[in-house]
């Protein structure tokens, strides 16, 4: 299809760096973001693409350059999406059984071909010993600042994100820049970081520590800092815990179909206009990319779901990437794109046709 163009215009380097500012690498990757919105560009990303497939899990260096999306339409996601849930505890394997060497293999192959990486982070919860979605205590994000009783022990798992970020390096050593979305779908109460889990205050202080260490103490000046809530809230609920523009470089959402399609179709694709036509504006207000951070409807029951409702739904807005969630191996109704026979392939070509969508060949 169609590479990540990586050409920036000098108007658009000085628009991103402050006027006359040395550019960091995240900087250029927000650059070569907005050149492409600028031209009117949607990128496609799926989260694993290269990990495992529906029928198939990455088992060694010769299956590296597979995906089911190519599986389908000759190319490669854009956006590859890429969970660090796991390396907190020193673990070689993430929370989704992806080995963090190959991981690293995988994005920097994905980087060296025009692709961009992006990382999100389920930690585990700190204080009960359980997963992300383990929300019996609403006092997790207070023991982790400074002054909890858990500080210490989330400052090593903060060290040993950055201990693997830092890791990312081209092959002259440069630092890979990539989007780092943590602390997301806040808005909701499923993860110990949710709305009901912990006060306004609380979650920004997280946000603050996370981003003071990660680039003031490591100086890991690659990462692009999303921000998304998940959807079902208005403009006022979206900015509620909004990390302020020192930090934040990107406006994410995650919004997913719900309840059997075609029924929810509409509902679907109204509520990510809305969501996306005031993150237009607040793009527009602060400065800041925006893009579907996660979307997509499990197991793709709707032939047509590509060209009728994702596409009409995300066309008038001005976002830099979509991305859908992951093709499990294991559990075969798990997956948010199409692999070869499955009914929405043929719909997923014409999608990808569309000269506004880019893919990775």
């Amino acid at each position: 299809m169609k590479y990540l163009m990586t050409t920036i215009s000098a108007a658009v380097i000085l628009s991103a760096c402050g006027g006359g500012t040395a550019m960091t690498p995240s900087d250029m990757l927000i650059a070569d973001m907005q050149a492409s919105v600028s031209e009117d560009r949607i990128l496609f990303g799926q989260q694993d693409a290269y990990m495992y497939g529906h029928t198939w899990r990455a088992s060694g260096m010769e299956s590296r350059f597979r995906t089911d999306v190519a599986d389908v339409c000759g190319s490669h996601p854009a956006v590859l999406g890429l969970d660090l849930g796991g390396i907190e505890l020193g673990h070689s394997d993430n929370l989704d059984g992806n080995p963090f060497d190959y991981m690293r293999l995988a994005a920097l192959e994905h980087y060296e071909r025009g692709g961009i990486i992006t990382f999100s982070w389920h930690p585990r919860n700190p204080l009960t010993g359980g997963d992300s979605w383990d929300v019996s205590s609403d006092k997790v994000v207070s023991s982790i600042l400074e002054g909890g009783d858990r500080h210490e022990t989330f400052m090593e798992w903060l060290a040993r994100c950055a201990d693997y970020l830092e890791t990312f390096r081209d092959a002259d050593g440069n630092a890979v820049p990539m989007i780092f979305r943590p602390w997301h779908e806040h808005t909701g109460s499923w993860f110990w970081w949710g709305q009901d889990l912990c006060s306004t205050e609380e979650y920004l202080a997280l946000w603050k520590m996370t981003y003071a260490y990660l680039v003031a103490e490591r100086n890991l000046d690659n990462l692009v800092w999303a921000y998304s809530p998940g959807a079902g809230v208005d403009k006022a609920g979206y900015m509620e815990r909004y990390p302020g523009d020192e930090i934040i470089d990107m406006l994410g959402l995650d919004c997913y179909q719900y309840g059997e399609a075609p029924a929810s179709n509409a509902v679907y694709a109204s509520q990510l206009k809305e969501s996306l036509a005031f993150m237009t504006e607040l793009g527009r207000e602060h400065g800041k990319l925006i893009a579907l951070t996660e979307t997509g409807l499990e197991g793709l029951p709707y032939p047509e779901w590509w060209t009728e409702v994702l596409y009409p739904a995300i066309q008038d807005y001005p976002i830099a990437y979509v991305l859908v969630w992951r093709n499990a191996c294991d559990r075969p109704e798990h997956f948010y794109a199409p692999w070869p026979g499955q009914e929405s392939a043929e719909d997923f070509c014409r999608f990808v046709s569309n000269d506004r969508i880019v893919l990775l060949d």
